[in-house]
């Protein structure tokens, strides 16, 4: 018997992570998602993933640009993880950008970053792995964005929360 997929998804929901948007860029066009789905798998060598729905349309983009930036938002960048979790295409032009070395967009006041290169793509159910090897990243001051239990939260400094015990 399967394991109920509905449950997996609440389950998990209870597991706290940080918020970012992937960006890439293949020629002339960029695109970004919003991903929480995104790991450190090494440091020697460094390596990083994100899982991507093989149905949406970063997933294209991803395998044709060979590149990807990891840009982890700031506890005030919820309009901008909202913006990439939508469908369609992505408007960048409100947003200041760089780019470090591959030439996917960099958001310039993210928490933090990394720039990578593709290096390989492993097939994992409905979604795939994009392996990268980071080549650039910076990190900045300030609270990261949450996500927990289907809801945007906030870290709790010094303090235990009710809700907690």
């Amino acid at each position: 018997m399967a394991f109920d997929a509905m449950l997996q998804r609440q389950i998990m929901g209870r597991f706290a992570t940080g918020v970012t948007v992937i960006t890439t860029r293949f020629g002339d066009e960029v695109s970004g998602m919003t991903a929480n789905a995104v790991i450190s798998l090494s440091l020697d060598p460094p390596l990083v993933a994100v899982c991507v729905d093989r149905g949406a349309s970063m997933h294209a983009y991803l395998s044709q640009g060979g590149c990807f930036a990891i840009n982890i938002l700031r506890l005030d960048d919820e309009d901008i993880s909202n913006r990439f979790a939508k469908p369609g295409p992505k408007d960048f032009s409100d947003l200041r950008v760089e780019e470090a070395q591959t030439g996917a967009p960099i958001l310039s006041d993210a928490l933090a970053w990394l720039d990578c290169r593709l290096v390989q793509t492993v097939e994992t159910g409905d979604h795939d792995l994009f392996l990268g090897e980071p080549l650039a990243g910076a990190t900045g001051e300030g609270a990261p964005l949450l996500y927990y239990g289907g809801r945007y939260d906030r870290l709790v400094s010094g303090t235990v929360r009710e809700d907690r015990a």
